[in-house]
C-alpha cells in the first residue's frame, strides 16, 4: 500500500496529547494576553481542531501581526525550495504559546542596564559584550588518598 497524501498524513505522534494532559483544554490557554510583537511557537493541539495550523507549521516560531477574538496572525518562515518565503497564518489561541527565544537575551539587557547605571555613577567604564568562557585555572590533584590508576585494555584470548 501507498502512503495516503492527506492533509494530516504523519501526524500520529505530532498532534496527540502528552500522557496524562489529555482531555479538555484548561482556562488558563485562553487568559493569555497576545499583543502585536509577540514571538509565539507554533504547536498544533489535537483536541481542537479549529483553527489548527497545517502540519508543516507545527514547532516553528513566529511574530504576531495581527489579534483577533479567537485567534491571532502570526508570520512564520517556511522553506519552499531554495527559498525561504514569509508566511501568514491565522491561528486560534489553543494552538500558539508565548516563546523563550527572547528571555535570555531581555534579561542581558536588563543585566546591562544597571551595568551601565552602576558605572556613570562610579565615573568608569564597563564592557557590555559577551565574552566566551576561558580555560579553567590550573590546580594540582592530591594523591594523598587518591591512588592513579593505570588504566590498559583487557587482553584478548583466543579460544578454540
Amino acid at each position: 500500500m501507498t502512503n495516503t497524501n492527506g492533509y494530516r498524513r504523519g501526524t500520529r505522534y505530532m498532534f496527540s496529547r502528552a500522557y496524562k494532559k489529555k482531555g479538555v483544554t484548561g482556562l488558563a490557554r485562553y487568559l493569555k494576553c497576545y499583543k502585536v510583537g509577540d514571538y509565539v511557537d507554533v504547536k498544533g493541539d489535537g483536541a481542537i481542531q479549529k483553527g489548527m495550523p497545517h502540519k508543516s507549521y507545527h514547532g516553528r516560531t513566529g511574530r504576531v501581526f495581527n489579534v483577533t477574538k479567537h485567534a491571532v496572525g502570526v508570520v512564520v518562515n517556511k522553506r519552499v525550495r531554495g527559498r525561504i518565503l514569509a508566511k501568514k497564518l491565522n491561528i486560534r489561541i489553543e494552538h500558539i504559546k508565548h516563546s523563550n527565544c527572547r528571555l535570555d537575551f531581555l534579561k542581558r539587557m536588563q543585566d546591562n542596564e544597571t551595568k551601565k547605571v552602576e558605572a556613570r555613577a562610579a565615573g568608569t567604564r564597563v564592557n557590555l559584550k559577551r565574552q566566551p568562557l576561558g580555560p579553567r585555572g590550573a590546580h594540582f590533584v592530591s594523591t594523598t588518598n587518591n591512588e592513579p590508576q593505570v588504566i590498559e585494555p583487557i587482553r584478548y584470548e583466543f579460544i578454540a
